[in-house]
């Protein structure tokens, strides 16, 4: 069997694609379409909502509900971790129906129930839902599907929000430089980045050089990101970077100044 695993983080959202080779067919099949909505499902404490799973190919399709630990790596990437990880919501909760059949454009509803310790520590937890999907009927050729929505609970408690500015370097790929910043969420709930800017001034630090914005990313609770800015600039000799973090509700703008070779 050969295996790709695509990650794709818009909205932190994790697909995960495994096909099978062919054993004998005269063409390709037509592929498994699976989707769910929301991609995200956010719990405030014990409680439930639904997640509408659809068929969206010609297929008869098995639908598996599975529950699985999800993380980011450094640079935003989703993947699957333990379910028993410290800040996971995988153990609290449970899927209803577990297994069910969908014909061609069909919809289900995926019940996601969370029940919360009276122990859990405040802010964020995490999980992923695994939706794994495979033909109802045998085919030459063997397809299978997963599909992950990311739920979100928020235990009671008091809310901590504090993201910290780390190191900013430089950093050298392939002849190209860019400035890599360490970011620190040290608070209990997960932090949206979203327009963080650098902006690099010469040496005086009035004239401005250039000015790059990183994409939109998310910080879980208790972790650390490396946002990548990559230059546009020639310059060479000292300069000053000034970084910004746009506000969020209940988070002020973040500004720190650095000064820094190229």
């Amino acid at each position: 069997m050969i295996c790709r695993l695509a990650l794709v983080s818009a909205g932190v959202v994790l697909a995960l694609v495994a096909t099978a080779g062919a054993t004998g067919s005269a063409g390709p099949p037509k592929p498994l379409a699976l989707t769910a909505a929301p991609a995200r499902l956010v719990l405030r404490g014990t409680g439930a909502d639904t997640v509408r799973v659809r068929d969206v190919g010609t297929r008869r399709i098995a639908v598996d509900a599975a529950l699985a630990g999800f993380a980011l790596d450094l640079h935003g990437r989703p993947h699957i971790v333990p379910r028993r990880g410290a800040r996971s919501a995988a153990r609290w909760l449970t899927l209803r129906p577990a297994h069910f059949v969908l014909g061609p454009h069909a919809t289900a509803r995926l019940r996601v129930s969370a029940r919360v310790p009276p122990d859990a520590a405040p802010g964020d937890h995490d999980a992923l839902v695994l939706l794994s999907a495979r033909p109802r009927r045998h085919a030459q050729v063997s397809v299978r599907l997963r599909l992950g929505v990311v739920v979100l609970v928020r235990a009671p408690g008091t809310v901590v929000r504090r993201l910290e500015l780390g190191r900013l370097r430089v950093a050298r790929r392939a002849g190209r430089r860019a400035l890599l910043l360490a970011v620190v969420n040290a608070g209990n709930v997960t932090e949206r980045l979203l327009h963080v800017r650098t902006v690099v001034y010469g040496p005086a630090s009035t004239r401005r050089l250039t000015t790059v914005v990183v994409g939109a990313r998310e910080l879980l609770p208790r972790t650390r990101a490396l946002l990548d800015f990559r230059l546009r600039t020639a310059a060479r000799g000292p300069v000053t970077a000034r970084v910004v973090v746009p506000a969020e509700p209940g988070r002020p703008v973040i500004r720190r100044s650095y000064h820094l070779r190229l």
